[in-house]
């Protein structure tokens, strides 16, 4: 797999108390420098702003949120508010919000569930009860239902193995597995599909589907594709997207918040934030390999102003 990297970088001679002085000042008085705050947010990697928020309520005895919030507005405001929260709360807000009030927004917990690591998910489970007092699983199970709330429990355990290194026979024996309980009968034995995608490390399932395809003369996908529907064929999907190439789906993501009759500045917001600190800068090459543009391109003629010039300056 190829190594990841990020479009932001630690800010060299890093002073957090600087920083969060720098921002109360541009914050001041009359009208805000937007200027400084995108020079500093989105030019300090995910540790460095946790610090920054910090020192700011100890020097200011309020929120860098709370103060971004009375001064800035739009897709801008919630575009700086994500930067400067920890991701895990970040993430869980973001979780909240797709199953709170009328409907639930299945494409965003399929994102963020079916792509995380065990530690994002474990990070956003303890950030979910702090918020929220009750767990995140609860609001899951109480927003969803069937083979999809099954996939997305097993998910929010964060319980995938994370052994690199991957031994052919089990791969082969797994696919063998989920050949018997898809195409191989009538009717489909789902838990063998929900406990083999939502456990085995990334690189086995890259290894199962191989095999899958090697022993079956089809690939894995199509075998989802013609056991499941729904919301829980989606994330089944996605879970393999990511095993194959996480790069490639979020791009995928990124096209689909752009393309089209308006933007989803949501979506968008959050994979440029979730992203910036771990693989955007691979994400853009994918993003351009798929689309024949460049994701700066799309992003400028999608948005505007500050909030244009802070998607930007994150993606490098």
């Amino acid at each position: 797999m190829e190594e990841n990297i990020p479009t932001v970088f630690p800010a060299s001679s890093f002073n957090p108390r600087a920083d969060a002085d720098a921002l109360h000042k541009a914050m001041k008085g009359l009208g805000t420098d937007e200027k400084v705050l995108i020079s500093i947010l989105c030019h300090r990697t995910r540790d460095q702003r946790v610090s920054i928020n910090h020192a700011y309520k100890a020097g200011y005895g309020k929120d860098l949120e709370s103060a971004l919030k009375s001064e800035l507005g739009g897709c801008f405001e919630n575009l700086m508010v994500a930067l400067c929260l920890p991701l895990a709360e970040f993430m869980a807000r973001e979780v909240h919000h797709a199953i709170s009030g009328i409907g639930t927004n299945e494409g965003t917990l399929i994102e963020i569930l079916c792509s995380g690591t065990n530690q994002d998910i474990r990070e956003m489970n303890a950030a979910y009860q702090q918020l929220y007092g009750h767990p995140m699983e609860n609001d899951i199970k109480g927003d969803t239902s069937g083979e999809f709330e099954l996939l997305l429990v097993s998910l929010v355990q964060g319980q995938r193995d994370e052994n690199q290194t991957v031994d052919v026979y089990e791969a082969r024996a797994d696919a063998h597995l989920l050949f018997q309980a898809g195409a191989a009968k009538v009717g489909t034995d789902e838990s063998v599909f929900h406990s083999i995608l939502a456990s085995r490390s990334w690189p086995h399932l890259r290894m199962v589907m191989d095999e899958y395809q090697e022993m079956h003369g089809h690939t894995l996908e199509h075998a989802v594709m013609s056991e499941f529907s729904f919301n829980a064929e989606r994330g089944l999907l996605t879970i393999l997207q990511c095993a194959k190439n996480r790069h490639e789906y979020f791009s995928h993501r990124l096209h689909h918040a752009i393309d089209g009759l308006g933007t989803n500045d949501r979506n968008l917001i959050r994979i440029i934030v979730s992203r910036c600190d771990v693989d955007l800068n691979n994400i853009k090459q994918e993003y351009e390999r798929k689309f024949s543009r460049s994701l700066q391109a799309d992003v400028s003629g999608d948005s505007s102003g500050d909030y244009q010039r802070a998607l930007l300056a994150l993606l490098g």
